[in-house]
């Protein structure tokens, strides 16, 4: 599958969430607003997370929604200024993110494994393989995790294969 396959988009409100979820969600109502009866849950790490269908995973801090990962192939597509932050070059997408830090003042942020994030607007755009391609995957993040040192240094990890 491509990056140009049509899917769902999602609009950012920056500080308060993403699509139709909401930093602040509990379990249940992340599942209500996904309209899925259920995700697959996985424990560890310093966060609860959960798996959805459609490429969408949400993290929980002390049982509230803090984070949502995108899936670069199959999760729903944010734009930002016009740019798709799924699915695209990842080299691509950190230059654009630094390029609109300049231009609009964000602060920039670079985690341990050299993604790049603008806190105040809570994104974060990470690097996902997919096949023999590395592909943009943006997560979006409740201010108090970009603001501590250790959720900042503890955000989602994982290498999610497309």
């Amino acid at each position: 599958m491509s990056a140009d396959v049509e899917r769902e988009r999602w609009e950012l409100r920056t500080g308060a969430g993403v699509g139709p979820l909401q930093f602040g969600m509990s379990p249940a109502e992340v599942a209500d607003a996904l309209l899925v009866s259920g995700p697959r849950q996985r424990v560890g790490g310093p966060y609860e997370q959960e798996d959805f269908p459609d490429g969408v995973k949400a993290f929980y801090d002390s049982g509230r929604l803090a984070c949502v990962a995108l899936d670069a192939v199959t999760g729903p597509q944010v734009f930002l200024s016009g740019f798709p932050l799924a699915g695209s070059d990842p080299e691509q997408g950190h230059q654009f993110l630094l390029d609109h830090a300049a231009e609009h003042g964000n602060w920039v942020f670079y985690t341990p494994d050299e993604s790049v994030s603008l806190t105040d607007l809570g994104i974060l755009l990470r690097s996902q393989r997919v096949g023999e391609a590395r592909l943009a995957r943006p997560l979006f993040v409740k201010e108090e995790w970009l603001d501590s040192q250790y959720f900042r240094d503890h955000l989602p990890l994982e290498d999610a294969s497309g």
